[in-house]
């Protein structure tokens, strides 16, 4: 299937899904390494998520790997799922709850890249799809 000027539109999911893991990533890579654990549970505890050490640390792990294996192309409509789950809880939940819509902007943007990924799927370049790549 080809969209504007004959370009397979799966293209233009590439570059939303390799941005997405970046930022993951990163993020995980800081609340694992930069911030650690005991701060990232103590903001968890602040805002009301349940068993906030446990979170945290599943939270810091789903975020550098799953990072990691966007970036690829690997696992990511399922990533898509728990990327989606996650930025429901931290945009609506966290974000607007307690700081209001104007400091939801980025993680309600992440939140509709996540379910982007849901739908649509990898993108062109993904290992998800290595057999169909040309």
């Amino acid at each position: 299937m080809r969209g504007a000027f004959g370009i397979d539109p799966g293209w233009g999911i590439t570059p939303v899904r390799i941005v997405m893991g970046l930022i993951f990533v990163v993020a995980g890579y800081t609340k694992l390494a930069v911030t650690g654990l005991p701060a990232v549970t103590a903001a968890f505890a602040k805002y009301a998520i349940p068993l906030p050490g446990i979170a945290a640390l599943l939270i810091a792990v789903l975020e550098l790997v799953g990072g990691l294996l966007l970036l690829g192309g690997f696992g990511t409509r399922l990533l898509g799922v728990l990327f989606t789950c996650e930025f429901i809880v931290t945009t609506f939940w966290v974000k607007v709850r307690h700081l209001g819509w104007i400091d939801a902007r980025l993680d309600l943007m992440i939140l509709a890249g996540a379910f982007l990924l849901v739908l649509a799927g990898p993108g062109r370049a993904a290992l998800d799809n290595q057999r169909r790549f040309s």
